[in-house]
Formats: C-alpha cells, structure tokens, sequence
C-alpha cells in the first residue's frame, strides 16, 4: 500500500494552511504548501523585473527553483499573490513543478494543501478536502495577516485583488481551481479554527480508515 496522501484545495485565506500544517502534525505526516511554490515562482519572476505571464520567464523561474525560495518573508503580500496567479496558469510552470510535489509524499505520505492537489497533482488520494470561505471573510483574514507584518493595505482593495485571483483560478485552462469530485468540502467562514480543524479531523480519519490505513 502506498502512503496516505491527505489532499487539501480551495481559495486563498480560506484557513486551509493552518488546517493542513495541523493535520500533518495529529496524523504524523510530513507537510507542505505547494502555493508557496507558484508564489516563490512569482517572485523570481518579479525579482528579475520580468512579467509574471511571460511563459518563457515564469517556467525558467519555475526550474530554478530553490528550497530557500520558499523561506523568504515577502512571498503573501498583494504583487505576489498576483503573479502567483498569473504563474500557475502557465502549463509549463506546472508540469516543472509536478514532479516536485509527487516526490515530496513518496516515502512517507504527506498532507499538501493547495489548488490541484485532489484533482491533478494526487487525483487517488484517500482523503481529500476542498476547504472555502466567504469571500468577505477570506479578504478580511489576508487584510489581518498584512497589518500585523506591518504592511499597509485598504481592505477593498484586499478583496479586489483576491476576487480577481479566484476568478483567474477557476478560469485557468490549467488545473483550474474546482473541489475533486469526492472531495468533502469545509466551509471555515462562521467556524474556529478548532472547529475547522475537528471537523476535518474526523473526515480524514474515516477516509484513511476506509481506504485501509490504521
């Protein structure tokens, strides 16, 4: 049998980070956010003064990638999230960074949470999520988030820029952001996140149980 794959996908802000991160840590998996790897895509792309649509420019960013890539303090600000969305419509950009995430839950399984994870990345996962919220709610979460780095930031224009990316998500002809077909969905807008986090607790733990894993 190969190692439980705990797939987690919806919008951004929707809480399903904090979910993942503590769903890998209850169930002892290894953990990884794959949107770190379009938003550090972006921001190579940014950093090297190109255009984030540039599929030439956005898939070399894409193949030089760098573990440390994904350590830097600058990648959840509003030019990032942007070109992260202009970055993962690129098919090439994708493709570079498919076999990425495949190997990381290879040996020991993982929870990875993301766009495509239970739709393309890893389509026979057990267990598989689709995690939302309001878009008030998500774009009031990200406006908390920026303040508290000490990133100036007017709330509309917040949910502005987050609009614009879920609608460039679920538009894109590559991989574009939709719950897999049995994925069960949590929707975090009136819940905690202890409630998020129990709540999804319990389904994963009977998906895994159900597929055969102790």
């Amino acid at each position: 049998m190969s190692p439980p794959i705990v797939a987690i996908d919806g919008p951004a802000a929707a809480g399903k980070g904090t979910l993942a991160r503590r769903l890998a840590a209850a169930l002892g998996l290894p953990y990884l956010d794959t949107g770190l790897l379009y938003r550090a895509t972006g921001r190579r792309v940014l950093d090297a003064g190109g255009v984030p649509s540039d599929p030439a420019a956005a898939a070399a960013a894409a193949m030089a990638l760098r573990p440390a890539d994904l350590e830097r303090a600058d990648l959840r600000v509003p030019p990032v999230d942007a070109a992260a969305a202009a970055v993962a419509s690129i098919p090439a950009v994708r493709a570079a960074l498919l076999d990425f995430q495949r190997s990381f839950g290879a040996e020991r399984g993982a929870v990875l949470d993301g766009r495509d994870i239970g739709t393309v990345i890893f389509p026979g996962a057990p267990a598989k999520l689709f995690v939302t919220a309001s878009l008030a709610e998500r774009a009031r979460r990200r406006w908390l988030e920026l303040k508290a780095k000490g990133v100036a930031a007017a709330l509309d224009a917040v949910e502005a820029d987050m609009a614009a990316r879920d609608a460039a998500d679920a538009a894109r002809a590559a991989a574009p952001l939709r719950p897999a077909d049995d994925a069960v969905t949590i929707d975090t807008t009136d819940k905690t996140a202890d409630q998020a986090f129990d709540a999804a607790l319990a389904v994963v733990r009977e998906r895994l149980a159900r597929a055969g894993y102790a």
